[in-house]
């Protein structure tokens, strides 16, 4: 059994304790905020998920990354998926992940501007139409921290630093905060997430949508548990500013 330390409780470290947890490894993870704090990327009710990538090396991680939830979600009760489908809104289907999809042997529907408008509470515009991938929604981002956490030791408002913890492997999980804790900078880029709601005027199920521009970063629009509707767009961000996420 190896000693291991994790620090940084968002999915990421959570997620890894769990894995290391269940190997047999003795673990314990260090937070140095309080449980659910929002100056990291996990907080929040939900966070996307998808199959549709342009890269097929994403979509087959992702692939995986289904069975895996899936698998928590059997072994702690807890429904931690939403997944009422993905709508990219197009012009070509050179703009949309179908073609990766295709190649992956993974379903998606086109929609047209009137079969997408029917189907959800979306707009269209004249001369783009919608790509649907089935298995696109959502993950309850506060459930699946609890779900990751359960039987775990973490220990939350605990700031520490590698040197001086008392462990055979030290696992940084940080974010943003990566490079205070490591002897050689590693290349990361902090984006804060701007999150704006809506709530639609019909009451059909909505998807997560994408639009890409060719004057402007890709808008994602993401269903709520609220039955709100989520937008969001990346902009940089210092490294302490709220929401952020660490690429």
């Amino acid at each position: 059994m190896r000693k291991i330390a994790v620090i940084g409780a968002g999915v990421m470290g959570l997620a890894t304790a769990r894995a290391l947890a269940r190997r047999g490894d003795d673990v314990v993870v260090f937070e140095q905020f309080e449980r659910g704090h929002q100056r990291g990327s996990s907080h929040g009710r939900s966070r996307i998920f998808r199959l549709a990538y342009a890269e097929e090396e994403y979509v087959r991680l992702a692939q995986e990354s289904l069975r895996l939830w899936r698998e928590l979600e059997a072994e702690t009760g807890e429904t931690l998926l939403e997944l009422n489908g993905l709508v990219e809104i197009v012009r070509t289907l050179e703009e949309s992940t179908a073609r990766t999809l295709e190649a992956c042997g993974i379903e998606w529907h086109r929609l047209e501007r009137d079969e997408a408008e029917r189907r959800y509470p979306i707009h269209v515009p004249e001369g783009s139409f919608g790509v649907l991938q089935p298995e696109g929604g959502i993950v309850r981002a506060d459930k699946a921290l609890d779900a990751f956490a359960r039987d775990l030791d973490v220990r939350y408002g605990t700031r520490v630093h590698p040197e001086h913890l008392d462990a055979e492997i030290v696992v940084v999980t940080a974010g943003s905060w990566v490079n205070e804790l490591l002897e050689e900078p590693v290349p990361v880029k902090v984006t804060r997430e701007t999150v704006c709601y809506f709530r639609p005027e019909t009451a059909n199920r909505s998807p997560r949508w994408s639009r890409s521009s060719p004057t402007a970063t890709r808008t994602r629009c993401t269903p709520s548990p609220t039955r709100s509707t989520a937008q969001g767009r990346g902009a940089p961000r210092g490294p302490r500013g709220r929401s952020q996420r660490a690429r």
